[in-house]
C-alpha cells in the first residue's frame, strides 16, 4: 500500500492570544498605541509585527532605536510572473528566490512575528474532510516567528519556513514556519545580524518543546 502524500507546508492560520501588552513585555518593548487585543490572524488580515525597520542607522556614532510593534498585513504581492497576481504570498520557501534575498540580505526588513499557535492543514480523512491541527510551544506561551516585510502601498510580511520537525511529520507536513529561540540574544541577530548568522536560526523547532493543541 503506497505511503500517503506529503502536504506542502504552508501555515494559513495562527493565533496570539496575548494582547499588545503582554506582547511588550514578553520582547522588552514599548507596547504603544497597537489596539491588539488577541485572537487568530488569516492571510490579508493585520497583525502586530516586531521590527527594527529604518530605525536601524548604519554609520560611525550611529546607534539603535528601540524596536517597536506596528501593524503590518500577513502576505506581500507576488512577483509579476506569478500565474495568480490577486494571491498574496504568505511565506518564504525559497530563500535563494531573486524576489525574497534582497529583503533576507538586509536586516531592515527582517521582522518578527508573535504567537501562540499556528495551524495546518493535515490529510484528508475517510470522510474527505481535512482535519486541522494546531501546534504551541511547551517553553514559551508567546513566541516569534522569524520573518521579513515588504514595502509596498500597504507594507506586508511572510513567514519564514523551514524543514518540519518529527511532530510536524506525523501531520505530513514538508515544512513548517522557522520559530526562533526565546532568548532576546536570537532575536536580535534576526533583525540586525549578517544573513549568514540570521539564517542559522531558521531551524526546525524541537519537538520536545512543542504540543499539540485543541481548538
Amino acid at each position: 500500500m503506497p505511503c500517503p502524500a506529503t502536504l506542502r507546508g504552508m501555515t494559513v492560520l495562527y493565533r496570539l492570544d496575548a494582547d499588545a501588552t503582554e506582547i511588550a513585555d514578553t520582547f522588552d518593548i514599548e507596547a504603544g498605541n497597537d489596539p491588539w487585543a488577541g485572537g487568530h490572524v488569516a492571510p490579508q488580515s493585520f497583525a502586530p509585527v516586531i521590527t527594527a525597520g529604518r530605525e536601524f542607522i548604519a554609520g560611525p556614532g550611529s546607534g539603535r532605536q528601540p524596536w517597536r510593534m506596528v501593524p503590518r498585513l500577513w502576505g506581500v504581492p507576488p512577483p509579476r510572473t506569478a500565474h495568480d497576481a490577486a494571491r498574496p504570498v504568505l511565506s518564504v520557501r525559497n530563500r535563494q528566490s531573486p524576489f525574497w534575498i534582497g529583503n533576507l540580505r538586509n536586516p531592515e526588513f527582517r521582522c518578527l512575528i508573535p504567537a501562540t499557535s499556528f495551524m495546518e492543514w493535515g490529510r484528508t480523512g475517510a470522510d474527505g474532510k481535512r482535519r486541522q491541527h494546531w501546534f504551541a510551544c511547551a517553553d514559551q506561551p508567546v513566541f516569534a516567528m522569524a520573518a521579513v516585510w515588504m514595502d509596498s502601498e500597504v507594507p506586508g510580511f511572510a513567514l519564514l519556513s523551514t524543514e518540519p520537525n518529527a511532530l510536524l511529520k506525523q501531520t505530513g507536513r514538508d515544512a513548517m514556519p522557522a520559530m526562533l529561540p526565546p532568548h532576546r540574544d536570537a532575536w536580535a541577530i534576526w533583525l540586525h545580524g549578517d544573513w549568514d548568522k540570521a539564517e542559522a536560526l531558521l531551524q526546525p523547532y524541537s519537538s520536545s518543546l512543542m504540543q499539540s493543541v485543541e481548538r
